[in-house]
C-alpha cells in the first residue's frame, strides 16, 4: 500500500492505493482529520485524499498518520517518474480472479450438482477451494488482519470472517461431522439448511469469486469513468516549434516555452499553449478542450488555447500563457478538485459505512445466538451468520457517489462544462433564479456592424441580393467601402468593427489606402480616400463641426438606433452625408433558445446589467425575458446587492457572468456560473465554468449554462438512485438472511450484483448529450 503526495502551499492531495472499500476510506478520513487543524476528505472511487493543513504539520506528519492507520504513504516520485503511467492494478487482479475462478467452478457444480457427486468428490472440492480462500481471497483476509491490529473494521472484515467462517465449518463437518464418509450427498437451496454433514465450501470459494469479480470489475469501471480526465490531461502538446530572433525555428519541449516566445503552429498540429496569434488566417478546432465540433475562424490579435488543434494555414503564435496557468492546466485543475470532493449525500453515506461494519458483525452474532436459542440447530444457525455478514458488505453505498460524480465531471469537462465541488450539485437542484449579465454573456461583448443606411435604406440582409437594386447596393458598397478604409486606421472597437465589415462583406481584398488621417476623441475621425474626404464620426460631430447635417429619413434611424441602445455612425464625403453604419453588441446565436431551455427547468431568468434601461430591455426582447425582469442602469458594486435583493424576497438565485464587476455577484449568489472566456477573479469566484465556445466563435455560447445545469442535476439524480437502490438493497436482504431465507452462496452474488449495479448506473451519465439548437 502506498500514496504519492504532490504539495502546494498548505494543501496536499495523497494518491492512495491501498484502500478496499469505503469504509477504508472513512477511517483515513476520520485519522486526519483528528489532527489539529487540518481538514481531509478522502475519496473511494478516486483513490485520492485532498488535505489542508496548518503550519505546524507537515506532509511527513500526515504521512505518518496514514502509515500509523495501517496504510502506506511515500514522498512524491520525480517528475520524470510520475510522468509515465502507474502500474495498473489490473492485471494481478485479473490473474488472481481468473485462477479462483477456474478452481471453484468444479466445487460450485459438484455442490449444486447430486448427479455429478461420485465418492469422495467433498475431498476434491477441498483441494480446490483451499487455493481460492487461501490465495484468492489473501487481499482480503490480509486487509482484515491489518484492521483488527488497528482495532477496525471494514468491509473486508465481512468479507474475510464470512468466507473464514464457511470454510472452517466444511473442515469440521469433512473431519468431525460425518461429511467425510464416501457416500456424502449434498442438495443446493436457496435458502439457509442443512445439517452437521453439510459443508459449506462451495459458499466459501464461489464468494470468494464473485466479490474478486466485483472489485476487478469495480476497477475497471472506475478507469474508464476517468478516461475523460485522463484524455483532457493528455490533451496538450509535448513539443513545440519556437521562432528564433532572426526567423530561424527550433523544436524544444513545451515546458521550454516561455511567455512571449512566438512559436509556430502548422496546419494539423495541436497549439503548444495559449496565446495570441501574431500572424496568419487559420480555423481551430476547439472541439476536445470546449465542446463545440465547429472550428473557430483565428486571424492576427485572436487568443488561442493550448491543445487546441490548428485546422487551416500556418499561424504564428505569441504564448501568453504557460504551464499551470494555461486553460487546459486550469480545466484539468477543476475536475481533479471536483472529482476528490464530496457532496453532502456523500457525506451521509460514509457515516452510514462507519458505523454499519460493526453493526452487521453484532447481527451477525446476535442472529448465530437466536437460531441457537431458539433450537435451529447449529448448522442452521451458522449458516443464517454468514449469510448476514456476506450480504451486509455495503460496497454498493460506498460507491454510489463517488462513481456519479467521477463519471458527471468527467463528461462535464469533454463538454467544456466545469464542475467546481460537489456541494455545486445540491444548489442547482434548488435553484428557481438565473440572472444573466448582459454584455458578454447574453451578448458576444464587442461592436458589430448591423446594418448599413443610404437615403434610400439598405440593411445588411440586403446586401447579398447583388441582383435585387444594383444601383442602390453600389452606393451601399461605397459608402462601407470608403469607410472601413478610413476606420481601419482608428483603434476604437466601433471602428474596429466597421472596419472588418468592410473586409469581410464588400471588400475582403486590401482596402484602399488613407491619407491626412485625424481623429477627435470619442467623436469621429476624418481621412482622403481615394480623392474624397471622407469623415465617420457621430451625426452631432458631422454636423456640428464638417456642416453635413443628417437627412430626414436617416434622422429618423437615427433616433430609432438610440431608442433600441444600438449605435449609429454617420458618413460623409464631398460636402453631403452619404449614409449611416449602425453598430451595436448583438445577442450571441442561440442565447433565446438558452433562455427557454432555462425556464424549461423551473427556472426565471432575469437580465442584469449597467447598461441603459432602452439598451437592457431591446436585448431582453430578443431573447424572450419580460421587461418586468430587467434589470438596468446597476454600478458594478450594484450587481451583488441585486441579487441579495433577490434572495432577501426568498428566491435561491444562480448568477451567470464574466467580468470582474460579476465576481462579487457571483459569488454572493447561491450557484455562480462564469464563462470561461472571462476575467479570472470571475472564474475564480464562480461554482461552474463554461468554456464551450458558440457556433460563431462569439465567445462561450450561452447553451453551455443550460447544459452544465442539467448535467449537475443529472449527476446529483443519478447519485440519489444509486444510494436509495444501496440503501434498499441491504434494508431488504439482511432481515432474509438473518431469517435463514438466503443461502450464502446467493448472499455472495447479490452483494456483488449490487455493486455493479451502482457502476454501471453511474457510467450512464457518459452518454450525456448537450441540448442541439
Amino acid at each position: 500500500m502506498s500514496a504519492i503526495l504532490t504539495e502546494t502551499e498548505g494543501r496536499v492531495e495523497l494518491d492512495i492505493t491501498g484502500m478496499t472499500c469505503a469504509s477504508c476510506a472513512a477511517r483515513i478520513e476520520k485519522k486526519l482529520n483528528r489532527i489539529e487543524g487540518v481538514v481531509a476528505t478522502v475519496n473511494y472511487a478516486t483513490e485520492k485524499a485532498a488535505v489542508a493543513y496548518p503550519p505546524e504539520v507537515s506532509p511527513t506528519d500526515l504521512i505518518a498518520v496514514v502509515e500509523a492507520t495501517g496504510y502506506g504513504a511515500t514522498l512524491p516520485a520525480p517528475p520524470e517518474a510520475s510522468a509515465s503511467p502507474s502500474p495498473s492494478s489490473s492485471p494481478p487482479l485479473h490473474r488472481r480472479l481468473l485462477v479462483s475462478g477456474m478452481l471453484a467452478a468444479p466445487v460450485l457444480l459438484l455442490s449444486m450438482i447430486p448427479a455429478l457427486q461420485f465418492r469422495g468428490w467433498q475431498w476434491l472440492a477441498l483441494v480446490l477451494a483451499t487455493p481460492v480462500v487461501g490465495w484468492g481471497g489473501l487481499p482480503f483476509h490480509r486487509a482484515a488482519w491489518a484492521n483488527l491490529k488497528h482495532g477496525a473494521a471494514t468491509m473486508d472484515t465481512l468479507i474475510s470472517l464470512g468466507t473464514l467462517a464457511a470454510f472452517g465449518w466444511s473442515l469440521y463437518a469433512l473431519f468431525f461431522g460425518g461429511a467425510g464418509e464416501a457416500g456424502m450427498r449434498m442438495d443446493f437451496s436457496f435458502t439457509a439448511s442443512g445439517g452437521a454433514k453439510e459443508i459449506y465450501l462451495e459458499v466459501a470459494s464461489a464468494v470468494t469469486v464473485f466479490i474478486l469479480l466485483g472489485r476487478y470489475l469495480e476497477d475497471r469501471a472506475k478507469r474508464s469513468s476517468g478516461a475523460a480526465m485522463r484524455a483532457l490531461l493528455e490533451l496538450g502538446a509535448k513539443e513545440a516549434v519556437r521562432l528564433r530572433p532572426d526567423g530561424s525555428e527550433e523544436r524544444i519541449p513545451i515546458d521550454s516555452l516561455a511567455v512571449g516566445d512566438l512559436f509556430v503552429v502548422r496546419p494539423g498540429e495541436k497549439i503548444a499553449t495559449d496565446g495570441e496569434v501574431a500572424e496568419g488566417v487559420s480555423a481551430v478546432d476547439a472541439s476536445m478542450l470546449t465542446g463545440e465540433s465547429v472550428p473557430v475562424e483565428v486571424r492576427p490579435g485572436a487568443s488561442v488555447s493550448g491543445g487546441t488543434v490548428n485546422s487551416g494555414g500556418r499561424l504564428i503564435v505569441r504564448a501568453t500563457k504557460v504551464g499551470a496557468d494555461t486553460k487546459l492546466a486550469q480545466i484539468a485543475e477543476l475536475v481533479v478538485r471536483a472529482q476528490n470532493g464530496k457532496a453532502a449525500v456523500q457525506r451521509l453515506a460514509d457515516r452510514v459505512a462507519a458505523i454499519f461494519v460493526p453493526a452487521v458483525i453484532l447481527l451477525a452474532v446476535a442472529t448465530l445466538a437466536a437460531w441457537l436459542l431458539a433450537g435451529g440447530g447449529a448448522t442452521h444457525a451458522f449458516t443464517a451468520a454468514v449469510a448476514v455478514l456476506i450480504i451486509a458488505c455495503p460496497c454498493a453505498l460506498g460507491l454510489a457517489t463517488p462513481t456519479a460524480l467521477l463519471v458527471g465531471t468527467g463528461r462535464g469537462a469533454q463538454l467544456g462544462l466545469l464542475i467546481k465541488g460537489p456541494e455545486v450539485l445540491e444548489s442547482t437542484k434548488t435553484v428557481d433564479t438565473v440572472v444573466l449579465d448582459k454584455t458578454g454573456t447574453v451578448t458576444t461583448g464587442r461592436m458589430t456592424l448591423v446594418s448599413v443606411h443610404t437615403p434610400t435604406p439598405v440593411t445588411a440582409s440586403r446586401l447579398a441580393q447583388a441582383d435585387a437594386q444594383p444601383d442602390v447596393l453600389v452606393l451601399a458598397s461605397e459608402l462601407l467601402h470608403l469607410a472601413g478604409a478610413v476606420e481601419h486606421l482608428a483603434e476604437h472597437p466601433i471602428a474596429r468593427a466597421i472596419a472588418s465589415a468592410a473586409q469581410a462583406r464588400i471588400a475582403p481584398a486590401q482596402l484602399p489606402p488613407a491619407t491626412d488621417f485625424q481623429a477627435t476623441a470619442g467623436l469621429g475621425v476624418s481621412a482622403v480616400v481615394e480623392g474624397h474626404a471622407v469623415v465617420v464620426g457621430r451625426p452631432a460631430y458631422l454636423e456640428q463641426e464638417w456642416a453635413l447635417p443628417l437627412p430626414a429619413d436617416l434622422a429618423e434611424l437615427v433616433a430609432e438606433a438610440a431608442a433600441q441602445g444600438r449605435t449609429a455612425v454617420a458618413v460623409g464625403w464631398d460636402g453631403a452625408v452619404r449614409g449611416v453604419l449602425i453598430v451595436a453588441d448583438v445577442v450571441k446565436p442561440g442565447a433565446r433558445e438558452a433562455v427557454e431551455g432555462l425556464r424549461a427547468l423551473g427556472l426565471e431568468p432575469m437580465l442584469l446589467t449597467g447598461d441603459h434601461e432602452a439598451a437592457a430591455r431591446a436585448v431582453a426582447a430578443q431573447i424572450g425575458i419580460p421587461e418586468t425582469a430587467v434589470i438596468a442602469g446597476v454600478l458594478p458594486e450594484g450587481k451583488a446587492d441585486a441579487v441579495r435583493r433577490l434572495q432577501t424576497q426568498g428566491r435561491v438565485v444562480a448568477m451567470v457572468g464574466d467580468g470582474v464587476n460579476d465576481a462579487a455577484a457571483l459569488a454572493t449568489a447561491d450557484l455562480g456560473l462564469s464563462m470561461g472566456t472571462g476575467t479570472d477573479a470571475a472564474i475564480e469566484a464562480a461554482d461552474l465554468t463554461l468554456v464551450r465556445t458558440a457556433p460563431d466563435g462569439s465567445g462561450v455560447d450561452l447553451g453551455a449554462a443550460l447544459d452544465a445545469i442539467r448535467l449537475a442535476r443529472r449527476t446529483l439524480a443519478t447519485i440519489k438512485g444509486n444510494l436509495f437502490w444501496a440503501f434498499a438493497y441491504n434494508l431488504a436482504a439482511i432481515p432474509l438472511a438473518a431469517a435463514g431465507l438466503l443461502n450464502p452462496l446467493i448472499a455472495g452474488a447479490a452483494m456483488a450484483a449490487s455493486s455493479l449495479f451502482v457502476v454501471s448506473n453511474s457510467l450512464r451519465l457518459r452518454r450525456f448529450r448537450p441540448v442541439r439548437r
